[in-house]
């Protein structure tokens, strides 16, 4: 077995090194076309090969070969002859209609032109091409095509006639395909949502290389399934499909004959508007955002409280502190919006929305958020790849178990304890599990409105109250700044069929603001200021909370 193994590889490579290229000149003597060479070649090759792996070991291989090759040459021009005597036979006169033509395009389709028919094919309505192929590939006569589509005669007739005009043009030009079929543009989406579709929506809607590109040339920029396909270069037969589906998904929307995208994609232009904005007047917010957390935190020491529970230090709280303290002044500003992405009834049981964003090179590293069971919440800093230490969601069982630790109760589950344990949420001293996460109590907020309640504090308590007051206020009004400035630059981004839709307006701002593009900005600044730090020693579980009562 080895040695014909052996020999049969020794004959493939040979094959190939030595009978290609002359198979092709013969192939080429044969056929007098280059396009139906390079077919039969392929054919010869393909019926060798296969003898070959199936254990043929010819006596004399150059025989054998040339044998191969004069038969199947055989075969092809017995299977021409009998296309050419299909079309110029006797019922002709039963089905060939009048035509100006001059039959040209039934000479091209036998000639070094089949290429080019097979091209134009693919950009033809499929009322037009299930006729032309039906009848020039498949020979059938125009009586059989009529009975299988359920037309008379003389609309297949006029299907037909009106097909030959549309592919000649066609087959006459040279056509130029869209760069989106060559040099497709990656758009990074975000995707906001509140119930996942049961086929895996939206994110199996947006992998796909073939509607991101669909995507790109339909935004801002209202476009028929044939223009689709030249612009994408992608045969219609296919087009035809993923346009009937991302429509029904509502991700298109159609207008007469043409399709539209139906989401927003925010541009790099628009980005980099909006990051030179937040270079000239984040940095002052988040200054002021930090000096409020600071009094906060030292009105509740003078309490006797702690915020943020008694597990992570104020250094390792701040990450998370940061981020809610951040959305939580934002939704307190007046022309803050209310509406929210992620609420979009969709198919199959789906509420979701999506945005896209060109991919560019100078926004700052993401913040996700990621909320899970009992109460757990986690935001995720992509800044120094921390997101990366620990995983993307826990499970059910390994947030319940996380939350009896934080409760101090006894254990359900010892091994998952141990995966808690290697993500970097709990830490074991002695027989003594101890979590490394914040832990935001109610009951924590109501004891310090007690405190407040009786008046007895100190003159250092009374001027951090008086200095919250106005910095809140400043806060505020630097949050309603930036709204109007981040709307105005996303309104004139937007194409006009979601330019005009306020709610969508609405709720794309309020997901700009909140969301990861917003909140990468905001650590970068906390940590360009200093109020935050990081080094090697930073936990992996920074950002990550309980809400309890």
């Amino acid at each position: 077995m080895q040695e014909t193994n052996k020999m049969r590889y020794q004959l493939i490579n040979e094959f190939a090194e030595n009978y290609m290229e002359k198979l092709f000149y013969f192939c080429l003597k044969k056929t007098g076309s280059h396009t139906e060479a390079e077919d039969l070649t392929q054919d010869i090759a393909l019926q060798i090969i296969t003898a070959l792996n199936k254990g043929t070991i010819p006596t004399s291989f150059s025989a054998w070969v040339w044998q191969i090759a004069r038969n199947r040459y055989s075969v092809w021009a017995k299977e021409k002859h009998n296309r050419n005597e299909s079309v110029t036979g006797s019922d002709i006169g039963d089905y060939e209609i009048e035509d100006e033509s001059e039959n040209i395009l039934d000479e091209m389709i036998y000639t070094e032109q089949m290429a080019l028919l097979r091209r134009e094919l693919a950009f033809i309505k499929s009322d037009y091409r299930n006729i032309v192929v039906a009848y020039y590939i498949e020979n059938k006569s125009v009586r059989d095509i009529a009975s299988s589509l359920s037309l008379s005669i003389s609309a297949v007739q006029q299907r037909l006639h009106r097909a030959r005009i549309i592919l000649k043009e066609g087959m006459n030009m040279a056509r130029e395909f869209g760069k989106r079929s060559y040099n497709p543009e990656e758009i990074v989406y975000s995707n906001i949502c509140t119930a996942p579709g049961e086929l895996g929506q939206p994110w199996t809607l947006m992998d796909p290389k073939l509607n991101q590109n669909i995507f790109l040339a339909c935004y801002d920029n209202p476009m028929t399934v044939e223009e689709l396909a030249i612009e994408v270069g992608v045969a219609l037969p296919y087009m035809e499909d993923a346009v009937k589906h991302l429509t029904a998904q509502t991700l298109l929307v159609k207008s007469g004959d043409r399709y539209e995208t139906n989401f927003p994609i925010i541009s790099r232009e628009a980005q980099q508007k909006i990051h030179f904005y937040y270079e000239g007047i984040l940095p002052q917010l988040i200054a002021l955002i930090t000096e409020d957390i600071d009094r906060l935190m030292a009105q509740y020491q003078e309490a006797g409280l702690c915020y943020y529970g008694e597990y992570q230090s104020y250094e390792e709280a701040k990450w998370m502190l940061l981020m809610d303290f951040y959305k939580s002044l934002y939704s307190l500003c007046g022309n803050s919006p209310k509406d929210k992405l992620g609420n979009t009834p969709r198919q199959n049981r789906g509420i979701w929305d999506v945005v896209g964003f060109e991919k560019c090179d100078f926004c700052p590293d993401t913040v996700g958020f990621h909320c899970q069971y009992e109460g757990f919440v986690h935001y995720r800093f992509g800044y120094c790849g921390i997101q990366n230490r620990t995983p993307a969601n826990l499970t059910k069982d390994e947030a319940h178990e996380l939350r009896l630790i934080v409760e101090n109760k006894k254990a359900k589950n010892e091994a998952v304890r141990e995966k808690l344990i290697n993500y970097g949420y709990v830490a074991k001293k002695e027989d003594k599990y101890i979590p490394n996460v914040t832990v935001i109590k109610q009951s924590t907020c109501q004891a310090f409105l007690k405190f407040c309640k009786k008046e007895k504090f100190s003159s250092d308590f009374i001027q951090h109250s008086n200095v919250r007051g106005k910095l809140n206020e400043s806060i505020l009004q630097t949050i309603e700044k930036i709204n109007n400035s981040v709307r105005e630059i996303l309104v004139s981004d937007l194409p006009k069929c979601l330019r005009d839709d306020e709610r969508t307006v609405n709720a794309l701002l309020e997901s700009i603001c909140t969301t990861s593009h917003t909140l990468g900005y905001v650590v970068k600044y906390a940590l360009a200021s200093g109020w935050l730090k990081y080094d090697e020693n930073t936990s992996p579980s920074v950002g990550a909370y309980f809400n309890m009562p």
